[in-house]
């Protein structure tokens, strides 16, 4: 992303996304899979299983990437290895919906979600003029694409149990000026339009995103908020791809919820074990940076009564885009995995 994070999804995140989705239709939600509560449908072959509810009632999904490297791992006999990527592969991580068959991967989420007996967490990335241009541009071609797109996921979610991250950056990049400002409007409109209809659903919850402790300053997006209709949202995320510390996003956090309407929110953990990385070049310090570790697991019991759920938004192992020696954004970097999953505790 834009000197900020580095969220991205690419084409091969989308086009696994659109396989799985069709595959948990089939295996997550069929009665003769063998699957319960416990393991909720199809798996890697990594003995994946669900989180207690009462820790994080999240959904994990037992055929992600994590769990189909451990599995390859542990057949190749490199059992430590294994062991290592089994802390991700073992979390709930966000799944980010693509552009292509919305309804069919909320629909394969949200139901093999639903046959554990947990939430989906899902991410809404697809914005028109996402990511000014960088590593993770693309998004819906316009507003109208956007809209038939939402309505999809809208279709697909139903009245089963999820919750949103709604579109990363989206907003930090109107207010630095990424975004070109003849696409100020129709974003506002774009994202409380997409508040109104998620939360018209039965069952779901909407965090619209609104950066992170190291871009700025609160006073600087709340309004932008309002105007994207955090008044109907559940609240807003933070730090989403980010690596800033619980503390320091707790505290920024909580300096934009006084100004929201003491709105909740929920911090993107999964990187942020030892802090933002301070060398290199201060532009792409938020891309693929060394030496940083896997961070609080997601849960619901967090720190403060403002903070929701520490999350792992961000699916850890996946690339930020192509610097420092990282493959295009979204796709997964096992050696990064590893040594993520090695500096943590």
């Amino acid at each position: 992303m834009y000197g900020s994070r580095g969220a991205g999804t690419t084409a091969g995140r989308r086009m696994s996304a659109v396989v799985l989705g069709a595959a948990l239709l089939i295996t997550g939600c069929s009665s003769s899979d063998g699957g319960d509560e416990s393991d909720g449908g199809a798996d890697a072959g990594a003995g994946i299983t669900q989180q207690p509810k009462e820790k994080a009632p999240f959904w994990v999904n037992p055929d992600g990437t994590a769990a189909q490297q451990v599995a390859a791992l542990e057949k190749s006999g490199k059992k430590g290895e294994a062991e290592q990527i089994r802390k991700i592969a073992e979390q709930p991580v966000a799944e980010w919906v693509g552009p292509d068959n919305p309804e069919e991967q909320t629909r394969g989420f949200t139901e093999a979600a639903d046959k554990a007996g947990r939430t989906a967490l899902l991410v809404l990335y697809n914005i028109p003029h996402r990511d000014c241009g960088q590593y993770s541009q693309g998004g819906a071609a316009d507003g109208n694409a956007y809209r038939e797109w939402l309505d999809g996921v809208a279709a697909g979610i139903g009245d089963r149990s999820a919750t949103v991250i709604l579109e990363p950056d989206a907003l930090l990049h109107v207010v630095d000026g990424c975004t070109p400002e003849q696409f100020h409007e129709e974003r506002f409109d774009l994202l409380k339009g997409a508040v109104a209809k998620l939360k018209a659903l039965k069952n779901t919850k909407v965090y619209l995103d609104a950066g992170n402790a190291g871009w700025g300053h609160p006073d600087q997006i709340f309004e932008p908020l309002n105007r994207a209709g955090i008044d109907q949202a559940d609240g807003f995320s933070v730090n989403v791809s980010n690596f800033y510390a619980t503390d320091k996003s707790i505290a920024y956090g909580k300096q934009l919820s006084a100004k929201v309407g003491n709105k909740h929110f929920v911090i993107d953990t999964s990187r942020n074990g030892k802090g933002p990385y301070t060398q290199g070049n201060p532009d792409e310090r938020w891309c693929n940076p060394p030496g940083r570790a896997l961070g609080e697991t997601p849960t619901t019991k967090t720190a403060d009564p403002l903070v929701d759920a520490y999350l792992w938004v961000k699916r850890p192992g996946e690339s930020d885009g192509e610097c420092k020696g990282g493959p295009k954004a979204g796709q997964w970097w096992s050696d990064y995995a590893l040594k993520l999953s090695k500096a943590s505790s």
